[in-house]
């Protein structure tokens, strides 16, 4: 587009050069025919090379506008595919999460319903959380109570105290009873009611018991190995 505009550039000129020739020339062969006759006809060349640059212009502007216009219509295809994109990656997003949601509803209610039929039936609530492995050399309650004292935020290395701990309190057993004193489960809380502040499964489910234990451990005695040393010099915790 540079080049032609200095292209006609040179030719507007050019032209007027000629036409200033041409002027000049009638006015010093003023009445010579010949003369006038040429003047014209270099005039009409003139006039013609103009127009014929000047359509080029025409041609090469009307070029460059459906040029810009294809980049246009090609951006706003661009912004529009992204539009739908973004609105397709939000409908699945909002779509996995009401599925998510649904399934933690779900497993909610059969957990509600497994420790209530539990409840009714007396038998002992089934642990429906994951041990880690960490805790794959105990079994049974003693694996609930590392996985979920390792919840708690207390480190591996305090397990041993409370495997102690409530080994010499109640080996383990979620309905063992102190008949003298009331205390009850695992912990042996003092009443075992008290165990209701954690939930109301607290006679048959060992996780309740173990949870209510850790809370009171950490409330009065900051770890378990101190509550296993206090337990060793007065007989109880």
């Amino acid at each position: 587009m540079d080049r032609l505009w200095s292209r006609v550039g040179v030719r507007a000129t050019s032209v007027g050069l000629l036409v200033l020739g041409v002027a000049g020339g009638l006015y010093l062969g003023h009445g010579k025919e010949v003369q006038q006759h040429s003047a014209e006809a270099q005039l009409v060349v003139a006039s013609d090379t103009l127009a014929s640059d000047t359509t080029e212009v025409q041609l090469l502007t009307q070029r460059q506008n459906a040029h810009a216009a294809a980049r246009a219509w090609q951006r706003q295809a661009e912004s529009d595919a992204a539009a739908k994109a973004a609105a397709a990656a939000k409908a699945a997003a909002s779509k996995a999460r009401a599925l998510e949601k649904q399934a933690i509803a779900k497993r909610a209610v059969q957990k509600a319903t497994v420790v209530r039929k539990a409840a009714v039936s007396g038998k002992t609530v089934p642990y429906t959380g994951t041990i880690p492995s960490s805790c794959g050399d105990y079994s049974g309650n003693r694996a609930i109570g590392c996985s979920l004292m390792l919840k708690a935020g207390f480190g591996i290395d305090q397990f041993p105290c409370l495997d102690k701990l409530w080994t010499k309190e109640s080996h383990w057993n979620t309905k063992a009873s102190n008949p003298s004193s009331g205390a009850y489960g695992i912990p042996q809380a003092l009443p075992g009611s008290k165990m209701a502040t954690i939930s109301d499964d607290w006679r048959t489910n060992p996780a309740t018991q173990i949870k209510w234990g850790l809370n009171y451990i950490e409330g009065r005695y900051n770890t378990p190995c101190s509550a296993w040393s206090h337990s060793q010099s007065t007989g109880w915790y």
